[in-house]
């Protein structure tokens, strides 16, 4: 019986440090781009989550606090590494929001707002919906639950377990990832305003030289099939420089 001491105290110890990880990996998964998005049913999220944790926990437990679990430590992990994990999966769905923008302007941009505007779980203009699905797809593709694990591990060292961030380091990271969201949304965008400021431009001249010409009927088939065939010629080029950085951030997040 003396033996079997040791073995539960063990086992006890493992739990603990099991159920810290997970807190963080299941705070992260609920905005995880891909894993955490709301069509994917939440018994698959959760057996993600475990998946996650039991394959990051053998990483992290040298950083892990090794001390007996109390009540006032799971009070103040349910605190702590829920907060750190929400964060860190919100920073990483900052990316997925930069391609939504980026679709909004362009549609915007293009006239092509009301189409398809509600073919998403949220409503969004059909460039912004074909963007976001591609992008997605593209990134289960390439392996984004290694490089989500990687992600976590890499946590650890930027957010010790069971400490508050510190909330005037965490504004000012989210405030530099928020501009630097917009900014990327701004530059995959920017094809699609420049097609539309060349098109009202050539409107305007037509319009200038031929009064009693109804230039709205003639322009709007041609920026239609000008919208639909930019993104056929620039999709593959702007999903890349999307992937690539993701890819950046997950390997050096938050520098």
């Amino acid at each position: 019986m003396t033996g079997l001491v040791p073995l539960a105290e063990m086992g006890t110890q493992g739990l603990w440090l099991g159920l810290l990880v997970l807190l963080r990996v299941g705070a992260a998964l609920f905005a995880l781009p891909g894993l955490g998005e709301s069509w994917v049913p939440a018994r698959l999220r959760l057996v993600l989550a475990l998946l996650l944790s039991a394959a990051i926990l053998p990483a992290v437990t040298a950083t892990l606090p090794t001390g007996s679990p109390t009540l006032a430590l799971l009070l103040r992990a349910l605190a702590t590494e829920t907060v750190a994990g929400l964060f860190l999966g919100v920073m990483l769905r900052l990316f997925v929001f930069a391609l939504q923008t980026a679709g909004t302007i362009a549609a915007q941009a293009t006239s092509l707002s009301q189409l398809l505007g509600t073919a998403a779980a949220d409503p969004m203009p059909a460039l912004g919906h074909v963007l976001s699905v591609a992008a997605l797809a593209l990134l289960m593709a390439t392996g984004f639950h290694v490089k989500a694990a990687g992600y976590l591990i890499l946590s650890y060292d930027i957010l010790p377990p069971l400490a508050l961030p510190n909330p005037a380091i965490l504004a000012q990271v989210s405030r530099a990832e928020v501009s630097r969201a917009f900014a990327l949304a701004f530059s995959l965008a920017a094809p699609f305003v420049i097609l539309s400021a060349l098109y009202n431009l050539t409107l305007g001249f037509i319009n200038k030289a031929m009064p009693q010409l109804m230039v709205a009927f003639v322009g709007a088939p041609v920026i239609t099939f000008g919208a639909v065939a930019l993104m056929a010629l620039v999709a593959p080029t702007l999903l890349a420089v999307w992937l690539a950085q993701v890819d950046h951030f997950l390997s050096a997040p938050f520098r």
